[in-house]
């Protein structure tokens, strides 16, 4: 469903412009948006409504529509299939479109008193490939790149930088192009990190964020916690560990890991170059990874956002 919100949003994708998009979302959709809240603003901006148990995640420009419908069919999939998974709202025409943003409704997941940890992320890994995608759910295959052009032509970064990461992004086309899988192809979250893991006031684990969900070879679910723990540090051996033996299987091994890293790599800067104007934390975030990818040898000290 499309429709045009209010005018003057500004240059960019900001939080501000984002709430904007996210009230006229609601009165779309017949819902009340006063006292809602942002929790979270990334690749995409999220609101909890105060007046339902409602989360709307509004994404960044009409490119990203393709994307936006491929999680609403996943999720309606998902739930079908009984896998713990973040549900869509029913009732609604989603995704709505609102001046040139795809706005998507979700039932609030309430949160218990723990999070997810790295053994439950693979298992639910485990779980999810094992399943079988069925006929009529077109997916798309795993690209690593589908996003970054459209970052580097938005992102407000020095242009040294951005000629770096064109000639890194040529890179790593090379190199993705002489990858070799050994592995058949099924369904790929796609952003499999464990902070896509919510533990709610039941106990139950709940896999969440859909829009780079695929139909391709597991590895990419493997990538982002194998290089957070071997390049970056950010989980002990025995949280990584732990994530091994759920799943049965170390990326680490795998004569393509290096290429992931660095495609992971690549794309955890890119994510968060998006935001450098919205405070001083993420610019300087920014400018640590920037550093990392100038100097592939280089320890990482990167923090996580």
């Amino acid at each position: 469903m499309a429709v045009d919100a209010a005018r003057g949003l500004e240059e960019g994708f900001t939080s501000a412009g984002a709430a904007r998009v996210m009230a006229a979302a609601c009165r779309a959709a017949g819902l009340d948006d006063r006292g809602a809240e942002l929790i979270r603003f990334g690749e995409n901006g999220l609101f909890r409504l105060a007046s339902a148990p409602v989360i709307v995640r509004v994404a960044r420009g009409e490119e990203w529509l393709p994307k936006a419908r491929t999680e609403v069919a996943v999720s309606r999939w998902l739930q079908a299939e009984g896998f713990p998974a973040a549900r869509i709202v029913e009732g609604l025409e989603q995704p709505f479109l609102i001046d040139g943003h795809p706005v998507t409704f979700w039932h609030l997941i309430v949160e218990g008193d723990r999070k997810a940890t790295y053994g439950e992320l693979g298992g639910v890994l485990r779980d999810l490939h094992a399943l079988t995608v069925p006929a009529g759910l077109e997916l798309p295959a795993f690209d690593p790149f589908d996003k970054q052009e459209l970052r580097l032509d938005r992102a407000v970064i020095p242009q040294d930088d951005k000629l770096f990461l064109r000639k890194r992004w040529r890179e790593l086309r090379d190199k993705f192009n002489e990858l070799r899988f050994e592995t058949p192809k099924g369904p790929v979250h796609g952003d499999a990190h464990v902070q896509n893991l919510m533990v709610d006031d039941q106990g139950q684990v709940i896999l969440i964020d859909f829009e780079a969900f695929c139909f391709d070879h597991p590895e990419w679910d493997l990538m982002v916690t194998a290089v957070e723990h071997h390049s970056l540090g950010w989980q002990t051996d025995e949280q990584y560990g732990d994530f091994v033996r759920a799943y049965g299987r170390d990326l680490y091994d795998w004569p393509g890991y290096e290429t992931l890293r660095g495609l992971q790599e690549f794309g955890m800067t890119t994510w968060l170059m998006q935001n450098v104007q919205e405070d001083e934390a993420t610019a300087e975030e920014y400018r640590r990874r920037i550093a990392g990818l100038r100097n592939d040898d280089g320890p990482r000290d990167w923090r996580p956002r």
